[in-house]
């Protein structure tokens, strides 16, 4: 059988339509026919990782025992138990597989990891969630095959959308009425449209076409020059209907197997404010880093009152996050300094925030100063995506 990567490809979206026919047929007649789900599920994970990808699958198998008997065995002790150090120890042997991927090409040379496979770290927020929320209390009772279902979910598997637990499992025990399922299709039909439109059309466009042609430009000239300006909105561009078009067909998929995976993108790009920009873009990561980072950090340090100022706590707290978010995108300078780029941008528009609440009775509000805010946000988001790029690292240091 064909080696396919989720959302690829024509000849994807064929097996798919062909495998959900069946669940969406249940759906309709009030029925979900979990035996053949899990066998479809298999199906796709095996069109994923079979062929060349034979390792990743091995790798994603080994991974999932792992974690999967680390999050049963931690629920056992802490129906009686629950010291700290036994809590940490766990999520750090659970992040342990990702770490080792991470860090890998950056000490073997370039080489990639035996233990990385598609849709790793993704699949380590679902874990780790689990844990804080067992840690929590809000997880008591786990059933084995719906914690199988949940971490293997194949439409979100290699980039999200990243889901909750006790969300995903509430609709899967669930079947939608009629009426509440036909409207699920009419939105996945919706975004699938938008999918085909902004991953094969505009991420195309920008990403094979214009993009190789303004970082030509740009290497040729060197230095900064107008084209390296046009690299900057064009790889802008092609990074969020990429991403948006894979994110619509995950969701779509989803809502055909009555699943209602969370959004992961809200018009990013009318935010007046970076802060409102990353409550838009990336949703369900932002959501994970402040729910499970920031909010668990500022937390510890206000219990521990190892700062006592709010302003420097909650700086602490967005430096903490986007500095792990660098890290966690690659071990490479540019992917940390994007980070670092964003802690500071949100720093400062608390800052201005602030200072606009205070003299709020001397600084204007009107449909300008909304625009002139989103012009802003804009450019100041486009500037980290060309960070992020690695374009820079290319264009003066190599």
């Amino acid at each position: 059988m064909p080696n396919l990567q989720p959302y690829a490809n024509p000849v994807y979206f064929v097996y798919l339509l062909l495998g959900l026919a069946p669940i969406v047929v249940g759906l309709l007649l009030g029925k979900r026919w979990r035996l053949y789900e899990t066998a479809i599920s298999l199906i796709f994970l095996f069109l994923i990782f079979d062929a060349d990808k034979w390792q990743q699958g091995v790798a994603l198998i080994i991974y999932v025992l792992f974690e999967v008997g680390l999050i049963f065995a931690y629920l056992k002790y802490r129906r009686k138990h629950n010291q700290t150090w036994v809590f940490v120890l766990t999520v750090c042997l659970a992040i342990l597989p990702l770490v080792i991927v991470k860090v890998t090409p950056a000490i073997m040379a370039g080489r990639n990891s035996l233990l990385g496979f598609l849709g790793i770290s993704y699949l380590t927020f679902k874990v780790v969630g689990m844990i804080m929320e067992t840690r929590d209390g809000i997880i008591k009772e786990l059933k084995l095959l719906e914690v199988l279902h949940f971490i293997l979910f194949f439409p979100t598997i290699s980039s999200g959308p990243i889901d909750r637990y006790r969300r995903f499992i509430k609709d899967y025990r669930q079947i939608p009425s009629q009426s509440k399922y036909l409207q699920l299709l009419e939105k996945a039909v919706w975004y699938l449209f938008l999918g085909f439109l902004y991953k094969f059309l505009l991420a195309y466009y920008f990403g094979s076409v214009l993009k190789p042609r303004v970082a030509h430009l740009a290497l040729i000239h060197g230095g900064f020059s107008k084209y390296l300006v046009a690299y900057t909105y064009v790889y802008s561009m092609d990074l969020f209907f990429d991403f948006a078009g894979y994110s619509f067909f995950a969701v779509a998929t989803s809502y055909l197997m009555g699943i209602e995976t969370p959004m992961n993108f809200n018009r990013p790009f009318i935010s007046k404010n970076i802060k409102e920009f990353w409550n838009r873009w990336h949703m369900t990561l932002s959501f994970w880093f402040r729910d499970y980072i920031y909010m668990r950090l500022v937390f510890f340090l206000m219990k521990k009152k190892l700062v006592k100022s709010k302003i420097t706590l909650a700086n602490l707290g967005y430096l903490t996050l986007f500095l792990i978010m660098g890290f966690w995108h690659g071990l490479t300078w540019y992917y940390i300094v994007y980070g670092l780029f964003h802690a500071s941008a949100i720093i400062i528009c608390d800052m201005w925030l602030r200072f606009k609440k205070k003299h709020q009775a001397h600084i204007p509000s009107n449909w300008l100063t909304k625009y002139i805010g989103i012009f802003v946000t804009f450019n100041v988001v486009c500037f980290s995506f060309l960070i992020f790029s690695g374009f820079l690292d290319k264009l003066f240091f190599k």
